[in-house]
Formats: C-alpha cells, sequence, structure tokens
C-alpha cells in the first residue's frame, strides 16, 4: 500500500483513551485498515512513509516489553520520528509530575503521544496538558484499547466474524486493563463475553459491561470459541488473592487434557505467559493456540491506529 492506496476518510477521533468513547463503526474501520498494514508487513520492504515528519513519544512509566516495541516498530515502519521516554532515570525520580514532564516534552514540537501509566485516566489528563493526539498504552487497571483492537483483530482473522462469537476471558478480571478493553471491544462488535475466575479476582462492573460470570473452569471451556487466559501478577499472591500459584492453575489453568475433552476453543494470551501457570507448555505451544499472531497482527493494528490518529488523509 503506498500513500495514495491508504483510505484514510474523516476518522472523527483525534485520540485513542479507551474503547469506550467508539463505536463499533470505528471498531469496524480500524479493523479494516488493519487488513492494509497487515498486507505491508509481509512485504520484503514492509516500510511507506505515511508518518515521515511526524514525531512520536512513547512515554512508558511502566516495565513493558511487547506493548513498547510494537508501537516503537509500527512508528520506524511508517517514517515517524520516534522519541522513546522511561520513566527510570528521569526527572521523574527527582519529583518532577506527570504535568511538567509532558510538557516540557509537548513543548519540544511533538506530534502524537504514546502512553502507558500506572494510574488509571492517566491517558485522558494527558489530553487536558497537552495539544496533541494521546494513544493510551494502558492506564493501570483501566483500558488497554490497542490489545482489545489486536484481539479482536485475530479472532476475525481466525473465525471470520465476530457477531455471535463466545469469547471467555479466563484469570485476574479485576486487576486487568485488557478484560474491560476487550468487554467493551467485542459486546459492541456482537460477540458474547464470559469472563472466569476466582471469586476474589472478579469485579463488581463485569456484568455492567455486558459480560457473563463464571467460577467454574471446564463449563467456560465447554461453552467457549476462544479462551484467552490473562496473565497472573505473581505479586498479587502477597496480598491473598489466591492461596497458591500451584491451587490457581489447578482450578483455573488451562491444562493439556482441556485440549482433548474440549476439541473446538481457540487459545490466546495477551503475553507475556507463565508456563505452568495460566496454561500448560503444551497448550501455549499447540496449534491451536494463535499466540503469535496476536503479536504479528497487534503491529498491524497500531499501524491502522497511528494512521488515523495522525489526520494524514491521503
Amino acid at each position: 500500500m503506498t500513500d495514495k492506496e491508504a483510505t484514510n476518510v474523516d476518522f472523527g477521533h483525534r485520540h485513542l483513551l479507551g474503547l469506550a468513547d467508539y463505536s463499533a463503526e470505528d471498531i469496524g474501520h480500524i479493523l479494516q485498515q488493519t487488513d492494509r498494514f497487515l498486507e505491508i508487513l509481509n512485504r520484503p520492504i514492509p516500510k511507506i512513509p505515511t508518518l515521515r515528519d511526524v514525531t512520536v513519544v512513547n512515554l512508558f512509566y511502566e516495565d513493558s516489553t511487547r506493548t513498547r516495541l510494537s508501537f516503537e516498530l509500527a512508528e520506524k515502519r511508517m517514517g515517524a520520528d520516534v522519541v522513546n521516554f522511561s520513566a527510570k532515570g528521569s526527572s521523574v525520580g527527582k519529583g518532577e509530575s506527570l504535568k511538567d514532564t509532558i510538557q516540557n516534552i509537548g513543548a519540544m514540537k511533538i506530534d502524537m503521544v504514546v502512553i502507558r501509566h500506572q494510574s488509571p485516566g492517566a491517558a485522558h489528563y494527558l489530553t487536558r496538558c497537552i495539544n496533541t493526539s494521546v494513544i493510551n498504552a494502558g492506564d493501570g487497571p483501566h483500558e488497554h484499547p490497542t490489545q482489545a483492537l489486536l484481539d479482536m483483530y485475530s479472532m476475525k482473522q481466525k473465525f471470520g466474524e465476530l457477531k455471535g462469537l463466545k469469547v471467555a476471558i479466563i484469570g485476574d478480571i479485576l486487576h486487568s486493563r485488557v478484560v474491560r478493553s476487550n468487554i467493551l471491544g467485542l459486546t459492541k462488535m456482537g460477540a458474547e463475553v464470559t469472563v472466569c475466575g476466582p471469586k476474589s479476582m472478579m469485579p463488581l462492573y463485569a456484568d455492567e459491561l455486558g459480560a457473563n460470570i463464571s467460577y467454574r473452569l471446564e463449563e467456560t471451556l465447554e461453552w467457549c470459541d476462544v479462551a484467552m487466559a490473562l496473565r497472573i501478577q505473581l505479586e498479587r499472591q502477597e496480598q491473598g488473592l489466591f492461596p497458591s500459584v500451584r491451587e490457581y492453575h489447578e482450578r483455573f489453568g488451562i491444562k493439556k487434557r482441556h485440549l482433548k475433552e474440549f476439541p473446538h476453543f481457540t487459545i490466546m494470551h495477551p503475553g507475556p505467559v507463565n508456563r505452568g501457570v495460566e496454561l500448560e507448555s503444551e497448550v501455549a505451544d499447540n496449534s491451536r493456540a494463535i499466540i503469535l499472531d496476536q503479536v504479528t497482527n497487534g503491529l498491524a493494528v497500531r499501524m491502522a491506529v497511528l494512521y488515523l490518529l495522525s489526520g494524514r488523509v491521503q
């Protein structure tokens, strides 16, 4: 796809702060654009100059590997000038506030900011501090919209459509930003979502967003077309939310025997996988797992988002 082949219409959004503000049509348009950028990634030279002369700052206050590298590579594939900021080793350690940090960066004449922050609402707050497009790469347990978009794209790629799809999200529902964005996005696109996990890790809002709730793994696996396991944050064990990693795996870990008992569901995971906790190694490496497809699709999705929010109508 050349610049002239792009079909960017007036997208109607300047920011991607979460999927709560996006309609089914908005989500569908992003997924449609992702097809085009995935085609680019499969070319011998997977680059286009769409974001030439655009400066993007990746502002990461939390550790990240997949999301940070995916955004950075997406930006570079599109010809953007990329600045990476990490809170570690910066003036944040000297007490500088988020507002002061971003206003100083903004004074350097940037065009877009990708932010990951431990506080819910940080991306929204940023839009009041700086006059530039803001993309939320995860704000605490609130939302992670690009992860949900790449998950939806991966499901659509596998099944052809999202409407009527039965999706189970399994694990630490309470603390996951991936869950909220996926429930919002999938239900808007006509899928049915069930969240499954320990009662101590189940939030009050899940059913309010339109998801079913289950505390039984086997009945959930029998029901679903897609089983998305979430990473268990092992530091949660210190809070007493589950007795032990071994017991969690026994009750909610997807095992090799489940593949035989329930031969139809597809396996997903936002990564990184704790092997032997959320998934047995044989499950993570099984042909029914599309975890690496999620990673590739994440790059194409983020290219599509950057393109649409850049306002570069061709």
